[in-house]
């Protein structure tokens, strides 16, 4: 065969991380008792574990810090299942992770501030869970993402200014968050930009004009939130809801689309 096979130490980092998450009750179990090559969703290349693709397969209790000793995980896919606790911070010695998805579970607390430090990752999703506090400052540091998708959280703040940096972004869905503050005419910078919806957050200010340079702009929701000013009808147009604002007291309202031709 020539198979490479797993060192001890990443066995004993799966073993842990299997019995923190209550590997007995998942749906496919794994035989602790076979070649590690053999468990479901374990990939393994010339004897190293690079990724874990257990989607949807029951996992609940946390995520052992055991797991950030697996420092050739390329691909983390653990969307949809019951796991709940904090990301620990040492998430930051997957230094060669490329895609993190942890959507539809009950994870809480913040986003570690190490996330930043994952300089490969291209996928970030964490939508669907209880997450808190503000966005990483330094978030812009992940220069390779093109999937940013945090919504349906409880994620307060303004946006980091780093974060218009990531020029290869190309989805980023931060809605049905609190987030607020105003948006920056640095957005000018997500020239990749195919999707971005904020709805339902607590965003306030003009909606900035550089929305418009954005050529790969295909999908747009900013409505629920609290833009004042006048928009384009480009922008109106692209708008799940038509632009549709709340004011202070909770009503809703259009915002006013600018004549781009009236006399100055």
């Amino acid at each position: 065969m020539g198979a490479k096979t797993v060192s001890e130490k990443d066995k004993e980092a799966l073993i842990a991380f299997y019995h923190a998450a209550n590997g007995n009750e998942w749906k496919i179990k794994w035989d602790l008792s076979q070649p590690v090559t053999t468990w479901f969703g374990v990939e393994v290349e010339e004897g190293k574990i690079i990724g874990l693709s257990l989607a949807d397969n029951n996992l609940s209790g946390t995520i052992s810090e055991a797991l950030f000793n697996l420092t050739n995980l390329i691909s983390i896919d653990f969307h949809k299942n019951k796991l709940e606790g904090n990301l620990a911070f040492s998430i930051s010695n997957l230094k060669e992770l490329e895609v993190l998805k942890l959507s539809q579970n009950r994870l809480s607390g913040k986003i570690p501030a190490s996330v930043s430090e994952l300089s490969k990752l291209r996928d970030l999703e964490l939508f669907a869970n209880e997450l808190t506090g503000e966005l990483p400052l330094q978030i812009g540091k992940l220069k390779q993402l093109e999937i940013l998708v945090l919504s349906n959280n409880k994620i307060e703040g303004a946006l980091p200014v780093s974060i218009y940096k990531m020029d290869h972004l190309q989805i980023l869905l931060l809605n049905g968050n609190r987030l607020s503050g105003s948006l920056s005419s640095q957005i000018a910078n997500f020239t990749a930009l195919q999707n971005l919806s904020l709805y339902d957050n607590n965003f306030e200010g003009e909606v900035p004009k550089e929305l418009e340079k954005l050529a790969a702009l295909s999908e747009l929701n900013l409505s629920y939130n609290q833009f004042s000013g006048e928009v384009s009808r480009n922008l109106v147009l692209l708008d799940a809801l038509n632009m549709t604002m709340l004011d202070q007291n909770g009503n809703p309202f259009l915002l006013e689309i600018n004549q781009e031709n009236k006399l100055q």
